[in-house]
């Protein structure tokens, strides 16, 4: 199978995308974190902006460790904190799934809403799906923007 070949059908991105997260809490852990999705870059990995188009192809190993390198320098930059937090992975030691949450739309963090807030972005060993799709408005939200809009 190519490294840019669809490896399993889009369900199995969601069941793992809502499946359990392991959080990466301090930095040196994401620094030993970054290593290892840097070491199987060449496994075809597809990266994804929550909100912009859901990429058809994987990107090659220049690109993955670009990537890092730039989420990196936005996450130390913007999550001023001495842990890190914001990145979580369906398994840290051979991740197929990463989620990576923007420093500035972290939401609640009680969970209070009943919706979870989206990750900024996902490194992901299966095609995504839109996300946006997959996770409707809640009802509030739905009957907040029927009185503004109509419909």
């Amino acid at each position: 199978m190519s490294p840019d070949s669809p490896q399993v059908p889009s369900e199995d991105f969601l069941g793992l995308y809502r499946g359990r997260s392991v959080g990466i809490l301090r930095w040196p852990q994401l620094d030993e974190f970054w290593a290892r999705l840097r070491a199987r870059a060449d496994e075809g990995w597809y990266v994804y902006a929550v909100g912009e188009p859901v990429p058809d192809a994987v990107v090659d190993a220049e690109a993955l460790s670009h990537f890092i390198d730039e989420i990196d320098t936005l996450l130390r930059r913007e999550h001023d904190h001495d842990y890190c937090g914001i990145v979580y992975a369906d398994d840290p030691a051979q991740p197929r799934l990463v989620k990576i949450f923007d420093p500035n739309h972290l939401g609640s963090s009680c969970g209070s809403s009943g919706q979870p807030t989206p990750p900024g972005w996902v490194v992901s060993r299966l095609p995504p799906v839109d996300l946006a799709d997959a996770m409707p408005l809640a009802n509030n939200r739905r009957r907040w923007w029927q009185r503004l809009f109509g419909g």
